[in-house]
């Protein structure tokens, strides 16, 4: 028997630098619904080519199977199909992500995001800005500084490229405190 939402929907945000945890805890949550019977739906964008298409994995290769979608709109052909919907590496998709995520929370529907806060210049990514002034829960992570080892929220490329987007993993970025970190 499937148990389904009795109160309002909501967004929870799960933000932070990279290496902090955002795609573990992202897991721990969707695992957590799923266990209580919960219809979940999981998301990751097609530019996150990582480790695998059809699964989300965090960086100590624990695994959801997942949707990967080319835009978030694609998110509305599943809104009768789940109470709640996973969304890894957020900034990675475009601001009609926004507008999704609203028009699922409005319908009573659970929305947990998880992605970068800050691109490795530290200016606002993506529609994370907006989401966290949208969000009713925001969960703000940190990472350990690579260099001294204070906390870390800010991610260090340490790579030549200058595209906004580049996907890596430690071959490209560190996390970094402030003090460590260099724009």
């Amino acid at each position: 028997m499937a148990i389904r939402q009795k109160n309002s929907g909501w967004i929870e945000v799960i933000c932070g630098p990279m290496f902090s945890g955002k795609t573990e805890e992202l897991i721990r949550r969707l695992v957590r619904a799923q266990f209580a019977k919960q219809e979940v739906a999981i998301f990751k964008p097609k530019t996150d080519n990582r480790y695998s298409d059809d699964y989300i994995v965090s960086h100590n290769k624990r695994k959801i199977k997942s949707v990967i979608l080319e835009s978030a709109s694609d998110i509305n052909k599943f809104k009768d199909k789940a109470d709640v919907f996973g969304i890894d590496e957020a900034q990675f998709f475009g601001d009609n992500l926004i507008e999704v995520c609203n028009d699922l929370a409005n319908i009573g529907k659970r929305v947990v995001i998880a992605g970068l806060d800050k691109d490795y210049a530290a200016k606002s990514f993506g529609p994370i800005k907006q989401l966290l002034i949208d969000a009713e829960y925001v969960t703000k992570v940190n990472a350990i500084c690579m260099i001294c080892g204070d906390r870390a929220s800010f991610t260090q490329r340490i790579s030549t490229e200058k595209d906004l987007v580049v996907v890596g993993e430690t071959d490209k970025y560190e996390a970094r405190c402030r003090k460590c970190f260099n724009t």
